[in-house]
């Protein structure tokens, strides 16, 4: 049909027609789309215009920004217990420790009756480099004074960092000095571990402690592994117990290092994120190494994809207790005033297919989510396997080991928590700080001989022999933790174990720490025989095996 481009009419015609084909539009968007975009804007409209009543009309004042910065997390609560919001101020610290760098002093510090203690400065940092010692006392930060109420471990984290080359002027009383002393401090960029110690356990077995999965974290990988290799190690124990997690790639990589080529190391799958598979390109430098993984009910997230590629690939054998169970992937999104959300976007899955998040509820409250971890403690978990209940589906490993699903990963050798020592004696001296408390004050009066030793084996045998328990016992007791003398004795391998412990950490450094504590460390001693069994290989009969003797019990 045509139409007369001199008819008068032309005009009308037209324009009816546009309205009836955007009826005719809206009316199949709607019905196909299910009206999603409307929703969201009518709904993000009504949260505007309520925002707007309340400023116009509330009969008080009320500071708006506040009141989204409290609603944020509640919103995000309603999702799931791993989306969150992270305030401007709390943004950069949490990000620090995964960055592999922060630009700050250069010291690690407690807080003890309401004062700043420093215990450790960072080796060729700003702080050593004018002088602070560990043992100084801050009682001042840019001529005002830092005492009292005001100091927090967040607020004293806020005024020490700062933007690379700004200067600070840090006031601090020192142990023998009689006047305070000034230094002024040029920031510099500090740098944050991810693996906190890699030495040999045996002449043949090399250890690695990873304490989370940062940037840096497979650089610092390949330099352990390469200090290792020329100590002539010819298996790793890998201990990723207490780590929490970090960047889905950096564990990638990682265990890129020990799988053979084109083997699957995870893959990730949302509403809105297909399908996006990780594999193995076969260029790791140490693909036939005898690999032991240890986990316990805080390793997560990017450990258990390590830990599950390990052993869904068969590549390894896993030793401890039971994972924590968070499979989900997060993506941060930055807001302009510095603010972000962790927003879940995707499951993810390991080699098998299995899902290993734990059972949650949808808006249930992040306290009674991370309960689980007392729920597993009470029901006697952490000291039976026979106690571990995981209910999700059977998937099976490369040679058909039956895994499984929706809680963790599953040790392949259990080793239970052991509270034989323990007594209600020794867990409150170390519930209320009593323990490191003490520590602390002891290195600080003693600092000068202490710092003597050059070895935690020399240091080891000078403290053994002043009679650190009873110095203890008398101090607790003077701050109102009475002596009980037959639970004393029963702990004294624990009070002796955490005591000397925390004073090579204070005089060294977290990886004589960590070395200091495995020679006693049950999961540590698990794994060395089991390498000297030669038992780190996975075999499908052995399960079988333990699988019927477990049903006999």
């Amino acid at each position: 049909m045509s139409i007369n481009k001199n008819n008068p009419f032309v005009p009308i015609i037209i324009a009816v027609s546009l309205v009836i084909g955007i009826i005719i539009g809206t009316f199949f968007a709607n019905r196909f789309s299910g009206n999603r975009l409307n929703i969201i804007n009518s709904s993000s409209n009504k949260l505007n215009d309520l925002l707007h009543i309340i400023d116009d009309q509330y009969v008080d004042t009320v500071n708006i920004a506040n009141v989204v910065e409290d609603a944020m997390p509640k919103i995000l609560e309603e999702l799931d217990p791993h989306s969150t919001y992270i305030s401007a101020q709390d943004a950069q610290t949490a990000n620090d420790d995964l960055k592999g760098s922060f630009s700050g002093v250069g010291v690690q510090f407690t807080i003890r009756n309401d004062t700043v203690r420093i215990n450790g400065v960072i080796k060729g940092g700003p702080s050593e480099q004018v002088g602070l010692l560990a043992g100084d006392k801050i009682i001042a930060i840019d001529g005002k004074p830092f005492v009292g109420k005001v100091v927090t471990n967040e607020e004293t984290m806020h005024r020490l960092k700062g933007e690379y080359g700004t200067k600070v002027t840090i006031t601090v009383v020192r142990h023998g000095q009689k006047k305070p002393l000034k230094f002024t401090v040029v920031r510099g960029d500090i740098p944050v571990k991810s693996i906190e110690a890699a030495y040999m356990l045996t002449k043949e077995l090399g250890y690695i402690k990873v304490k989370n999965f940062g940037e840096t974290t497979y650089a610092e990988l390949l330099t352990a592994l390469a200090q290792l290799e020329e100590e002539g190690f010819h298996g790793l124990v890998i201990d990723l117990r207490g780590n929490g997690g970090g960047y889905l790639q950096s564990a990638i990589q990682m265990v890129n290092e020990f799988l053979p080529e084109d083997r699957l190391i995870v893959y990730t799958e949302g509403r809105k994120s297909k399908r996006e598979e990780y594999k193995s390109d076969g260029r790791g430098s140490y693909q036939d190494i005898p690999i032991i993984v240890l986990t316990d009910e805080i390793t997560a997230s990017a450990s258990e994809i390590f830990s599950g590629a390990i052993q869904d690939n068969d590549r390894g054998i896993i030793v401890g207790r039971r994972s924590f169970g968070k499979g989900l992937v997060q993506q941060p999104v930055d807001f302009s005033d510095g603010s972000m959300i962790r927003l879940t976007i995707a499951r993810y899955y390991t080699p098998s297919g299995r899902c290993i998040q734990k059972p949650y509820q949808k808006g249930q409250k992040r306290e009674e989510y991370e309960m689980d971890i007392m729920t597993r403690y009470q029901h006697g978990e952490f000291f039976n396997e026979d106690s571990i209940r995981q209910t999700g589906e059977a998937y099976y490993t490369s040679i058909g080991r039956e895994v499984y699903g929706g809680g963790g990963i599953m040790p392949d050798y259990f080793v239970a928590e052991d509270t034989t020592l323990f007594t209600s004696y020794f867990t409150e001296a170390v519930n209320s700080g009593l323990i490191s408390q003490f520590c602390f004050e002891y290195v600080d009066n003693h600092r000068s001989e202490l710092q003597k030793y050059d070895t935690p084996d020399e240091l080891l045998q000078f403290i053994k022999r002043q009679g650190l328990i009873d110095q203890f016992v008398r101090f607790a007791d003077n701050h109102e933790l009475r002596r009980r003398n037959n639970m004393i004795l029963r702990s004294k391998p624990l009070f002796e174990r955490n005591i000397y412990a925390n004073i090579i950490y204070t005089i060294f450094d977290i990886g004589e720490y960590t070395e200091y504590i495995n020679r006693s460390d049950a999961t540590v001693l698990k794994a060395v025989e089991l390498f000297k069994k030669k038992l780190t290989t996975p075999k499908l009969e052995e399960q079988k095996t333990k699988k019927k003797v477990k049903t006999k019990a």
